[in-house]
Parts: structure tokens; C-alpha cells; sequence
């Protein structure tokens, strides 16, 4: 039985129907079935492995999992062995990879789950040999050749390969590393993958003949084919968004985040909304409030920056932006009624709103927009 430490907090998820909040995340399984033949296209016949951590970036690991595995996808990634663990009580059968090592206690339940974690620290293969009954146990190295936070530096990889020697059980079936800058740097990219050549062929002077190599992300997916090996690690691109803002993919945004209005006023000139004062109308002012805001995971830097669609218009978000309220100003769309659709991300009317786009207004990246939706907005999910 899974213990109460590892069973995830999970979103609210339901179908649609009229008992639903206005403010809700519809989540579009044919989009992500879409990006995944787009990602399979890119990487010219390398498996891949889906990153569905954080709750596969805000939309619902379950069911997002369940469709891409029905799609043919070849393996999952995770952060956590209970995001694994959850997996597997759900019925997913392909592999699953711990894409952060073990932070906790839970190795004799990675085992009981077939998950593979990736190993860094010798702590952990004597961990894993003490579980393991003498069996052997695969896992992925992960070395790190210039993002300096997870994985074993270059510089200490041949005394880590030493130690390993002490845990038999212990059995290197991938190698890995992490790229920092597939979207914006392709020189430090070259430099990473010099890294990784080195470390391949150390690992194998040792005498490991990992059968998997991967390193490509969704930018590098698309950008630098020369990281491909085995396999390749898409994760923002599953969701619709490419990784880097030059390239040109045909990614489907798969989530559509969308509200109602719940009142309407009229500012006069001079007069002001919401916490601070942030807004005081130039002008007469035409404002619709809807119910949703930083409580939800709008983030409240969208302030006086952000924008909403109504009628397929994009309205710019006025005031300060509350835990479960945001203003905008409706004063170019006429007829602007209770009720309305307002849509925070998606397509609306011919027009466009995506995660770039609000995280540009908030100074952030789409990575957080997506993961930040909160568990209080329910997923409802939808085919075609």
C-alpha cells in the first residue's frame, strides 16, 4: 500500500457540465495527441520520454499520461517517485524514469513500482544496493556538464565510477545530462555535449556499456538535432510551446483557461480600483471583474500588464490582481455582459492568448504560467 507521504495532492477534475465554476482549465487531449506526433516527427525515430512532472505542467498527469501512452509514446519522466507512483497505481505500463534522484526514503518502493531512478550520489547506489536482495538494479547516471545543480561533475566522475564498483547490483543502463542553454546559446550547448562525449567514454573505460543516452530537451529537440542519442526528453513542447521563440513548430497549446464575467461598471475619470490604487481611470472607464485571480494562479505581476479576451478582443487587466478577483477594462467592446466568456489562454474569436503572452506580462516564463494554474481551477478534459 502506498504510503501517506507519497500520495500526491491532486487537482479537481470533472467533467463539463452546468455545476461547474465558471473559472476552469479545459484541457484539449487531442492537442497533446497532436504535439506528440509533431515531437516524434522532430526527433526522427528516437524514442521519447514524456516529462510530466509538476502535474504534467498543470494538466493532469493521469489523464495527459493515459492519452499520450495510448498515443505510442515510449516512457515517462518524473521529478518524484510518488508523481511515478501514481503513474503506475493509474495504469500507465511504460518505462518511467525519476528524473531528480531519490530525496527521501522511498527506494524499496521505486523498486516495488519498476521505476528507474536516475543516480548521482554514491549515498544513493548504497541505498539501492541495501534494498535490492541481491537483484540486479538499473538505473540512469546522470552527469553534469555545465547546468552545476543535479548530477556528478565531470571532475569526479571517475571517483564516483570507483565507489560504484563497491554495489554490484547496481547496473548504469543510461546515461544523462542536462542542457542549460538549448534555447538561447548553441556554443555552450557544443561545450555540453564535449562533456557528455567525455563522460560516455569513462563510463565505458570503467566497464558500463549503457544501452540509453539522452540529453535533448524541447529546444534542443528542434534545435540541435546532434543531441538526439536514444532518446529525447520533451516537455513544454508536449503542452504546445516549442521551448525557444524563434522556432517555428505547428504546436497546439493544449490548455484553455477560461472564466465568466461576474459584474459590470463604469469608472469615472479619476476614480480607482483595487488594492492600491495601482489603477485610476484616465478616462471614463467601462470595467468588467472576474472571478479569478492569484488564488488561481493568475500571477499577480500581470498587473496593469496583462490581458484577457472577450468576444475574441484582448482587454487589458487594470488594478492590482487579488486571490480571487482581477478587473479589466471592457470600454472597447460593446455589449459586455454577466456571463461572458473571458478567456485568460487560449483561442477566442479568430484571437490568441497563450502562456508566452502572459508570461511576458508577468516577467516570467510559460514553464510557470502553465504549472502555476492551481489545483481549485478543475481540469475538465475534452477530445476534438
Amino acid at each position: 500500500m502506498q504510503p501517506d507521504s507519497l500520495k500526491p495532492s491532486r487537482p479537481r477534475v470533472q467533467h463539463a457540465d452546468s455545476s461547474l465554476r465558471a473559472t476552469r482549465a479545459e484541457i484539449l487531449l487531442d492537442a497533446i495527441g497532436h504535439n506528440l506526433r509533431v515531437v516524434q516527427g522532430a526527433a526522427a525515430g528516437r524514442k521519447i520520454l514524456a516529462v510530466v512532472k509538476a502535474d504534467a505542467y498543470g494538466h493532469g498527469v493521469v489523464p495527459v499520461a493515459r492519452r499520450l501512452q495510448d498515443e505510442g509514446v515510449d516512457g515517462f519522466g518524473v521529478a518524484l517517485a510518488e508523481e511515478g507512483i501514481e503513474l503506475r497505481e493509474a495504469g500507465i505500463d511504460r518505462a518511467i524514469l525519476v528524473l531528480n534522484g531519490i530525496n527521501g526514503g522511498a527506494h524499496r518502493e521505486i523498486i516495488a513500482a519498476g521505476l528507474t531512478p536516475v543516480l548521482y550520489e554514491i549515498s544513493e547506489a548504497s541505498a539501492f544496493e541495501s534494498v535490492s536482495g541481491s537483484r540486479p538494479i538499473d538505473v540512469h547516471l546522470k552527469v553534469d556538464t555545465g547546468m552545476g545543480r543535479l548530477g556528478v561533475p565531470l571532475g569526479e566522475l571517475s571517483a564516483f565510477l570507483r565507489q560504484l564498483r563497491r554495489f554490484p547490483s547496481i547496473r548504469i543502463a543510461g546515461l544523462m545530462t542536462h542542457l542549460s542553454t538549448a534555447d538561447v546559446d548553441p556554443q555552450y550547448v557544443a561545450e555540453q555535449l564535449a562533456g557528455f562525449a567525455q563522460a560516455r567514454g569513462l563510463v565505458r573505460r570503467f566497464g558500463h556499456e549503457p544501452s540509453v543516452l539522452h540529453v535533448a530537451n524541447s529546444a534542443a529537440l528542434f534545435r540541435h538535432p546532434e543531441s538526439h542519442f536514444d532518446w529525447v526528453r520533451p516537455g513544454l513542447a508536449l503542452y504546445g510551446y516549442p521551448g525557444a521563440d524563434e522556432i517555428d513548430a505547428p504546436l497546439r497549446p493544449a490548455l484553455r483557461w477560461r472564466t465568466e464575467v461576474l459584474r459590470v461598471r463604469t469608472l469615472q475619470v479619476g476614480e480607482s480600483v483595487g488594492y492600491g490604487r495601482s489603477f485610476r481611470a484616465p478616462r471614463e472607464t467601462r470595467l468588467a471583474t472576474i472571478p479569478v485571480g492569484y488564488g488561481d494562479g493568475l500571477l499577480r505581476s500581470a498587473s496593469n500588464r496583462g490581458q484577457v479576451l472577450i468576444g475574441g478582443v484582448r482587454c487589458p487587466i487594470v488594478g492590482s490582481i487579488a486571490m480571487d478577483l482581477t478587473t479589466v477594462d471592457v470600454s472597447g467592446v460593446s455589449g459586455v455582459a454577466i456571463g461572458d466568456e473571458v478567456l485568460l489562454l487560449g483561442e477566442q474569436g479568430g484571437s490568441v492568448l497563450d502562456a508566452c503572452d502572459l508570461a511576458v506580462a508577468a516577467e516570467t516564463i510559460p514553464y510557470e504560467v502553465l504549472t502555476n494554474v492551481s489545483r481549485r481551477v478543475p481540469r475538465v478534459y475534452l477530445n476534438g
